[in-house]
């Protein structure tokens, strides 16, 4: 689940990219992170998100370092359930999929063009504005398993600020260590038309200086971000859940000492895609 900030990092009702955002080097990205919650009115509710990204960033690392190319999408498939529990917690089971052939000659270990699969399961509690959360997640990709546990504190108020913890448990196949990296988030939403528009911005401070195989520890990534989300179910109906349009462009700083494969320190991602909640 990643930027899962899954491959997790911020709750938003409509697509920014990057967990984790998005929403990642394996797992939920920031751009999956950064994935609307599915809908909890309902005992069970859920939302199906399909996306294609230009990159895949996984806390600030260019997992496919695509740099400055905007060319080859990935194609991110991602399917959350929520289930509502009393005492205001609600649970979460979901997974997401990284599928493309940019390595491997289209044959990967899980299979195909998939590349990596994540799974998670979390819980939160909501005490009027605030929402406290945590959600393990399992990323498996090149035959391993790297092992996240994220805590969130999201605050609904003004910018919408939001505290990740992200800690990296398992190191699996990520070529760094484990270690912690903290995610401020900040955010900005208004109305243009049937569009909504969000303007999502992340900061990352790295505790460890070995997360992604840097050199030093601090300030990581900064991500600044503009998402739209347009209903379709004003042109389509509602009868087979509620379908929404999204496209947004996130540009990422990053620090060469802290994230050292990257490609290019400085960088622009797009991404486009549809999403239906039930």
């Amino acid at each position: 689940m990643k930027n899962k900030y899954r491959r997790n990092l911020i709750n938003m009702p409509i697509l920014a990219f990057a967990l984790a955002t998005g929403i990642a080097q394996a797992g939920l990205t920031e751009a999956a992170a950064a994935a609307p919650e599915a809908p909890v009115e309902d005992v069970i509710s859920g939302v199906l998100k399909l996306d294609f990204n230009s990159h895949f960033i996984s806390y600030g690392a260019d997992v496919w370092k695509d740099g400055t190319s905007l060319s080859e999408p990935t194609f991110n498939p991602m399917i959350e359930l929520a289930f509502a529990l009393p005492n205001d917690l609600t649970a979460t089971v979901g997974t997401w999929m990284d599928i493309n052939s940019k390595v491997g000659g289209g044959s990967s270990p899980n299979g195909g063009r998939v590349q990596e699969v994540d799974f998670w399961t979390g819980l939160s509690y909501s005490f009027d504005k605030l929402t406290v959360s945590a959600t393990y997640q399992a990323w498996t990709y090149v035959g391993s398993t790297e092992d996240i546990l994220d805590i969130k504190f999201a605050y609904d108020t003004i910018l919408a600020p939001s505290l990740t913890i992200h800690n990296r448990l398992d190191a699996g196949a990520s070529g760094g260590n484990t270690g912690t990296v903290l995610v401020l988030g900040l955010g900005h939403s208004m109305e243009a038309g049937p569009v909504a528009v969000s303007f999502p911005v992340n900061i990352a401070y790295f505790l460890e200086d070995d997360f992604h195989a840097g050199t030093d520890n601090g300030f990581g990534f900064a991500s600044v971000g503009v998402a739209g989300t347009l209903p379709l179910s004003p042109y389509i109906g509602d009868g087979f859940g509620a379908w929404d349009l999204n496209a947004g462009l996130t540009y990422y700083i990053t620090d060469d000492e802290v994230i050292p494969g990257n490609p290019v320190d400085s960088f622009l991602t797009a991404s486009a895609g549809l999403s239906v909640a039930f």
